[in-house]
């Protein structure tokens, strides 16, 4: 803990989701105060540090969120409605979570005084390209409502920096997986998805013929990279991959997983596959992602079998 971090107020929006649970643990491991704001639609209360502050409201309200970020030194935006069926399945409500939160958010830190804001962003905005690895500087092409949503938030969040001054940092993740990924319902990753299916003892459904190709990358890296992001020298709004740079395909997962497979119909508005090209957040962050899908997924079934 440096003397800088040291009693900091930072905010976490969606902290009690997923990836922002994980990174709250991590701030308050280190030293900073942190506030959460959550309305629960997605996090768990059970994922919620007890040492965090919370503020139970939605994104949407731009002035519950400007009288929270008093003195809040770093915004981490981390909430969303995420997964692509579900914004196919209700785009307008997805809309208003992803990109109508991200601008109330950056409009609340604008008007608080707040010295750096970091997006969550998705890699989904790419969507099909013509190679690989996925770089920053390709065209985005997003294929369904989410991606659109998510690369509107990544436009507005670099809009701030240009017509504000702000200091701003949109972080693309590929493929988040870990402790404390949503397990429950239909728009489960397929890591998630085939853990449960595992669980129940039924075969692990693989939609299309399965080599379709992402890069996973470990929530653990996730949090880094966003440490990182708090204090970098540049934050003038660009977009970083936050991607382990290595994609395997989903029948290579299920195999990892184990048990037996079924096939199921190809899946509308997917990308074919994903792979990061993290270069440029390894030279502007330092970051440098340590764990392989291999030890990840045995870490998890680890877990599950001391469970």
């Amino acid at each position: 803990m440096s003397p800088a971090e040291a009693g900091r107020l930072v905010m976490v929006t969606g902290g009690a989701g997923f990836i922002g649970s994980n990174l709250v643990d991590a701030l308050i491991e280190r030293g900073c105060r942190v506030r959460v704001v959550d309305n629960f639609s997605t996090g768990r209360r059970e994922n919620l540090n007890p040492r965090a502050e919370l503020v139970e409201a939605d994104v949407q309200d731009t002035a519950v969120l400007a009288r929270a970020m008093s003195g809040v030194d770093c915004v981490f935006h981390v909430a969303a409605l995420p997964r692509i069926p579900l914004s196919i399945a209700h785009p307008m409500e997805t809309h208003m979570a992803n990109a109508v939160g991200t601008l109330s958010a950056l409009i609340a830190a604008r008007d608080s005084g707040v010295r750096r804001f970091v997006f969550s962003g998705s890699s989904s905005v790419y969507g099909a390209q013509e190679r690989m690895p996925l770089v920053e500087s390709m065209a985005p092409n997003p294929l369904n409502p989410y991606a659109l949503q998510k690369y509107m938030g990544e436009q507005y969040t670099r809009m701030f920096h240009r017509l504000y001054g702000m200091e701003t940092l949109t972080l693309r993740y590929f493929n988040v997986y870990g402790p404390r990924m949503t397990t429950e319902g239909a728009y489960t990753t397929v890591i998630a998805a085939f853990l449960k299916t595992r669980r129940m003892g039924r075969p692990l459904e693989i939609h299309g013929d399965g080599e379709q190709t992402r890069d996973f990358t470990h929530v653990s890296d996730v949090v880094a990279a966003n440490l990182l992001a708090m204090d970098c020298e540049t934050a003038d709004g660009r977009a970083l991959n936050i991607g382990y740079g290595r994609n395997v395909s989903v029948n290579r997962i299920a195999a990892l997983i184990g048990g037996p497979t079924v096939r199921a119909q190809a899946r509308k508005g997917d990308m074919r596959d994903t792979l990061a090209d993290n270069s440029a957040a390894r030279a502007t962050l330092g970051w440098i992602p340590r764990i392989s899908v291999e030890d990840g997924i045995a870490d998890l079934l680890k877990a599950e079998a001391l469970g």
